[in-house]
């Protein structure tokens, strides 16, 4: 590896270099419902491979019901404001 993509690979890791005296507000925490939905899957994954033991099922079925469930709930919710632009973009303006 040359000496420059060394200083590149090091200033990528250590993000934007802070400016003194100037303090910066903490990121907001960036979490989707893409991110749940892979959750869901790793849990499944987890399941099927075993990687649980027969105490913990208890817990891992109910946190993935309840997630199961929300992520349902935030399809619908998708689909039913997706409906209702398409049905207001569909409208005929009146005047």
């Amino acid at each position: 590896m040359t000496e420059e993509v060394k200083q590149d690979a090091v200033a990528a890791q250590s993000g934007p270099v802070p400016t003194p005296g100037v303090e910066q507000a903490p990121a907001a925490p960036d979490l989707n419902v893409s991110d749940l939905t892979g959750v869901k899957s790793i849990i499944d994954i987890a399941t099927q491979r075993g990687a649980f033991k027969a105490n913990e099922l208890e817990a891992v079925g109910k946190l993935y019901n309840k997630l199961n469930t929300f992520l349902e709930h935030v399809a619908k919710t998708q689909s039913a404001n997706a409906e209702a632009q398409q049905a207001q973009s569909d409208a005929p303006a009146t005047d």
